[in-house]
């Protein structure tokens, strides 16, 4: 078994792809109109284009509101992004913009760092135990 597809609920979808791509740096791998203004559009990393793709998934859904709200007001990130340093990755985004609720946190062999998404969600990044 493996994790194919993940989400994230996203309010403007062009806007999402725009900071996930130019920001975090992943790449659009499918992009495919569903109804009147909606779209199955997909972002990859760059270093694994075969890899898990992430579903920027409209947030038109009556509870996505309530759900989204209440895992920010609890500072809870809706998901987490491995990167090699986020430290430097921390610095990188910062100098882009980013807003972030958490600074780079060391535990123990995992260092984390949260921010803003700009959509709606918090996003965790941290380092691989190894």
């Amino acid at each position: 078994m493996k994790i194919r597809l993940t989400s994230v609920f996203v309010d403007d979808q062009a806007e999402a792809l725009r900071f996930y791509t130019e920001i975090l740096g992943f790449v659009k791998k499918h992009d495919v109109p569903v109804g009147e203004k909606d779209r199955w559009l997909t972002v990859v990393s760059a270093d694994e284009p075969g890899g898990t793709e992430l579903l920027l998934e409209p947030a038109g859904h009556p509870i996505v509101k309530t759900y989204r709200d209440t895992l920010v007001g609890d500072g809870i990130p809706l998901a987490q992004f491995a990167v090699e340093d986020v430290t430097a990755e921390y610095e990188r985004l910062r100098g882009l913009g980013v807003r972030f609720t958490q600074e780079p946190l060391e535990m123990g062999p995992v260092t984390t760092a949260v921010f803003d998404d700009t959509c709606g969600n918090l996003i965790q990044i941290a380092t691989q135990p190894q």
